[in-house]
């Protein structure tokens, strides 16, 4: 039980129904963590990753949240703390994408990824480290892209600036909430999750000749990233962006 790594935490994981974010969920509930599943749209896939949590012997709750309003973000906070007293970590997974040639995508569609994906991170850190200062401790992991770093994908080009914006936050949140929350980033390269599945099948043989490992990560593999950035494996790292691309180039 001592190898046990998130015994008595409790975490808060944002658009954690499906893909790398109920990968982490699942996860962090055998390393002993309380979880509160996060969604927008995915009722029924949320409610079957609480039940999933109970299985493992652990305890959930499903919380529906846009995370891109303000008010809604508060309320899921407050429930949180209802329910479990206190927030010790969170994940900022939540996110979108529109896959749209430049010249076709529109205001509403830039807006709404901004508004998600980077709007979100804020919001949900904003609130989320109100209740960890109350305990002098606390994690924030967002969850960001190697399009953050080097993009060349001008159809998402919105997601693209989302997740260089997260970079940039990470490191500004690390040094606002310095030394009592560590706040990290994971860039994930490809990915085998419901984001991707539409991708076309060249597009894909394509890219993966241009990762070292020849193919897209698991959601699993990116959990156990993300797992070491919100145990105490990782007590002297914060401010900092782990790669996760399986060698691209």
């Amino acid at each position: 039980m001592n190898n046990i790594k998130l015994k008595g935490k409790v975490a808060l994981i944002t658009g954690s129904s499906r893909g790398i974010g109920k990968s982490t969920a699942l996860l962090f509930a055998k390393e002993g963590a309380k979880i509160v599943v996060n969604y927008l749209d995915s009722e029924k896939e949320a409610f079957a990753v609480v039940e999933k949590i109970k299985k493992i012997g652990s305890e959930a709750i499903a919380i529906k949240c846009d995370v891109s309003k303000e008010d809604k973000v508060k309320e899921m906070i407050n429930q949180t703390i209802d329910k479990f007293g206190k927030i010790d970590i969170l994940v900022n997974n939540a996110g979108i994408v529109f896959d749209v040639p430049f010249f076709e995508k529109t205001v509403k569609q830039f807006k709404r990824t901004l508004d998600v994906n980077l709007l979100g991170t804020f919001l949900c850190s904003k609130y989320a480290s109100e209740q960890m200062l109350k305990n002098n401790d606390g994690k924030i992991i967002n969850v960001s892209s190697t399009n953050g770093i080097n993009s060349f994908t001008p159809d998402s080009m919105d997601y693209d600036a989302s997740k260089a914006g997260i970079n940039i936050l990470t490191r500004d949140l690390a040094k606002e909430l310095a030394p009592k929350i560590q706040v990290n980033s994971i860039a994930p390269g490809y990915v085998d999750t419901d984001m991707n599945k539409d991708l076309p099948l060249d597009f894909i043989e394509e890219e993966t000749k241009k990762i070292y490992s020849k193919r897209f990560a698991k959601p699993e593999e990116i959990a156990k990233s993300i797992l070491f950035l919100a145990s105490d494996d990782a007590s002297y790292i914060t401010g900092s962006i782990l790669k996760a691309d399986g060698g691209y180039s």
